[in-house]
């Protein structure tokens, strides 16, 4: 499939994209929008990860994302729906489909690894903190 996606995007770009030319206040539009609220990439895969302790669908997870505050996916879910599949390829979601077609994600014991390092590291850095903050 990642052969498809290639041959698609260079299709695209020889017919699609070929005449779009963004002015300088559109490309810092983009930028912004796609940093929309600061959110680091490693808060937004801890968040998923640590929502998926229950099995949700993707539906489930854009509104709890949402209600954490974390805007990357309001006005995009097909972006949140691109992230869930790297997590799944990369092995650490597991995926169910119901029999109504929905699917489901649940962390797998490569997802809870990741997930245990990544609240270790944030654990250190509000330690290094909290000491900055007292001395």
């Amino acid at each position: 499939m990642e052969e498809r996606l290639k041959k698609l995007r260079k299709s695209m770009k020889e017919t699609t994209f070929r005449n779009v030319n963004f002015t300088e206040d559109q490309q810092e539009s983009i930028r912004k929008a796609i940093s929309k609220s600061g959110e680091s990439d490693e808060m937004i895969y801890s968040a998923i990860l640590q929502l998926t302790t229950i099995e949700k669908t993707g539906y489930d997870l854009a509104k709890v994302i949402l209600a954490r505050g974390i805007k990357r996916f309001e006005d995009n879910e097909g972006l949140l729906y691109t992230l869930l599949h790297g997590m799944e390829q990369k092995g650490y979601l597991h995926i169910r489909w119901d029999e109504e077609g929905a699917k489901y994600y649940r962390i797998s014991d490569k997802g809870r690894k990741v997930l245990a390092r990544s609240e270790g590291k944030a654990t250190k850095k509000k330690l290094a903190f909290s000491e900055l903050l007292e001395g």
